[in-house]
């Protein structure tokens, strides 16, 4: 059993990954273990085309290809309301918007059908659509509103204070839509690589889950990290992280469920989703 080459452990580097990334890294041995920074439409990408074994990933792009992965159990980035980092901002009232065009980042998958979804389902609406690089004010000469996420979205948001543009939290209007939290990536590994080296696989959700535990124990470090690499607010980090989930529990499972069904339903994806997960032998644990 093994591979006779290291594990290649694909991190999104937004700071909303951070918790289940901050320690995980010095109990991952460089020898055995590599680490690929990326945006998330590059991990995704990566793992489909086998370039990464495990990766962090936004959970539409798990479920365009769920039958050759595995989930490593109860590790997520969710909210159960705002997200404060999928925003909508809009350069026109709303209802213009509905009949305009929204230009879209090109950085993640899971957030463009979220935005798709609330569009046609909630609001009745359909607007047109275009991708773009992420630069809010690029993308706002060319439509009338515009989707960011992660840190360009903080950034964004901050910047907005000064302008008072509109904005739309997509975590916030799924839950007061849906009733459910919204999970917007997952960590999965490829099933041939859980076969092969099942140890090193476990080795890696150990480690991922030791550092979502401590992180989550003392937000502290994570806070002055963002102050300053990112900038901004000890307090708005303080409340960015605790506003974030990291577990994957019944609920988180239930909502993003129902995010895949109704992205089947309007045809975002072609196919139902199962979600399988990774058995953790070294734990004796169960799960499905």
């Amino acid at each position: 059993m093994g591979l006779n080459r290291p594990i290649t452990v694909g991190r999104i580097d937004y700071a909303n990954v951070w918790p289940i990334f901050h320690y995980a890294e010095q109990q991952l041995p460089q020898e055995r273990f590599h680490i690929e920074k990326r945006v998330p439409a590059a991990l995704n990408k990566a793992l489909r085309q086998g370039e990464i074994d495990i990766t962090s990933m936004s959970s539409y792009a798990y479920a365009e290809n769920a039958s050759e992965y595995l989930l490593l159990p109860d590790l997520s980035v969710s909210a159960r309301g705002r997200v404060n980092s999928i925003l909508l901002f809009l350069k026109k009232p709303l209802d213009e918007v509905f009949r305009g065009r929204i230009a879209m980042t090109a950085t993640s998958a899971t957030s463009v059908n979220l935005l798709k979804i609330l569009m046609k389902l909630y609001y009745k609406a359909e607007p047109s659509y275009i991708t773009m690089e992420p630069n809010l004010d690029t993308m706002l000469e060319e439509a009338d509103a515009a989707l960011l996420i992660g840190d360009t979205a903080i950034h964004a948001s901050w910047a907005n204070k000064e302008r008072g543009m509109a904005v739309i939290d997509l975590g916030e209007l799924w839950r007061n839509w849906t009733g459910y939290g919204m999970t917007f990536a997952l960590v999965a590994v490829r099933k041939e690589i859980a076969a092969a080296d099942p140890e090193a696989v476990s080795t890696v959700l150990h480690a991922l889950t030791a550092s979502k535990e401590r992180s989550l124990s003392d937000l502290q470090p994570l806070i002055d990290k963002a102050c300053t690499l990112l900038g901004g607010e000890e307090a708005y980090w303080k409340r960015y992280f605790k506003e974030l989930h990291y577990n994957f529990g019944t609920d988180e499972q239930a909502g993003l469920s129902l995010y895949f069904d109704y992205a089947h339903q309007l045809g975002l994806l072609s196919h139902e989703v199962q979600m399988q997960f990774f058995l953790d032998q070294s734990a004796l644990k169960v799960n499905k």
